[in-house]
């Protein structure tokens, strides 16, 4: 339903990806980049003021990690951007323990404290494609829920760290904390994460269940930590007001910009006298540099604005899953949402059209 999602490799030649360019030739495009197309004159005036906006999203790969993606998603505006956005947080499904079966706990923490913390463990979700959550539609080879045991025993006569690497998953499931695969991966320098400690003879015996969700049942299916966007400044300096600063005037509008040793918006040249703007991403919108200007009396010399079809993501991932599969499930998610839509759109105009005829 977007048309022209693609991406740009670090030679800069955009290359589409199968499941990024997800214009369907089976069916018109009724939705680019966040606007519905123009259609004809119809009964109901408000379907009568969409206007064509022929957008091609673009996404520029500025770096990609297993756990960390930064993009550049362009050539569209806010509402999709912030789309994207809140369905990687909320909508893409994983893998979570949801259920816990005690059969001994006497350890300080109760059987309640213990299982949240079992649920806040990250687990690989690769598996959750095979899965369906508990009141959807079985079909063949899926399941609904992996089993976990956990039995450990304080014989020692100091405490004992209980940990995610104690979890035993069932054979018939590849489904593991992420600590166990980066484990197997890296050896033993991941620390893993502490469940409880046990004193001497304590000792704790469970079973727990992990099952698929997502982000808007419950936090534990989120699959990353931050995913967030921000938009790029576009800033044009009165280079007439500028000329009529003295050299530490501009040094002093350039330092104060909220910066950091290596980075700044704002740069002054004293071998040609100029301020340029050599990093538009360091600007943070806060204003600032034009209170800094007002204060020279120079209330014209910067113009900043938002850009709105231009918008900076970083998404951490927190090992559920790559954070490239994220990012191509989040784009499916909101194509289906888009074609549904659409089909609603359509079933409309079929009535309205039936109850003109009539």
């Amino acid at each position: 339903m977007i048309a022209g999602w693609g991406h740009t490799d670090a030679t800069g030649n955009v290359k589409k990806d199968r499941r990024l360019a997800l214009t369907h030739t089976t069916r018109r495009c009724a939705y680019e980049g966040g606007s519905l197309w123009k259609r004809p004159t119809s009964p109901c005036p408000a379907m009568d003021t969409y206007r064509p906006n022929h957008r091609h999203p673009k996404i520029t790969i500025r770096k990609l990690e297993d756990d960390y993606a930064e993009f550049i998603l362009s050539d569209t505006d806010a509402s999709v951007a912030n789309a994207l956005r809140r369905i990687m947080i909320a909508e893409v499904p994983t893998i979570a323990i949801d259920l816990v079966d005690f059969e001994n706990n006497t350890s300080v923490l109760n059987d309640e404290f213990l299982a949240h913390r079992l649920g806040l463990i990250p687990l690989v979700s690769d598996f959750a494609k095979h899965m369906v959550r508990p009141f959807e539609d079985f079909a063949e080879g899926q399941c609904s829920e992996v089993e976990f045991s956990l039995n450990v025993k304080c014989t020692e006569g100091r405490s004992l760290d209980v940990t995610d690497l104690d979890l035993i998953p069932d054979a018939n499931h590849s489904v593991v904390p992420v600590t166990q695969a980066l484990m197997k991966q890296q050896g033993g320098s991941v620390k893993p994460v502490v469940l409880l400690k046990l004193g001497r003879n304590q000792e704790v015996k469970l079973r727990a269940i992990a099952r698929k969700g997502i982000g808007k049942d419950h936090a534990k299916w989120i699959p990353v930590a931050t995913a967030v966007f921000q938009y790029v400044a576009d800033i044009s300096i009165n280079q007439a007001l500028m000329d009529e600063l003295t050299e530490e005037q501009k040094q002093d509008f350039v330092n104060s910009n909220p910066h950091t040793a290596t980075r700044n918006a704002f740069k002054y040249d004293p071998a040609t006298r100029q301020v340029t703007v050599p990093e538009p991403e360091a600007y943070a919108f806060d204003e600032e540099v034009l209170k800094k200007a007002a204060e020279l009396g120079k209330p014209g010399l910067v113009d900043i604005k938002q850009r709105q079809d231009t918008f900076i993501f970083r998404v951490e991932g927190t090992g559920m899953l790559p954070v490239k599969e994220i990012l191509w499930q989040s784009i499916e998610i909101l194509d289906g949402k888009l074609a549904t839509i659409q089909e609603k759109i359509q079933e409309w105009e079929g009535k309205m059209h039936g109850d003109m005829v009539m």
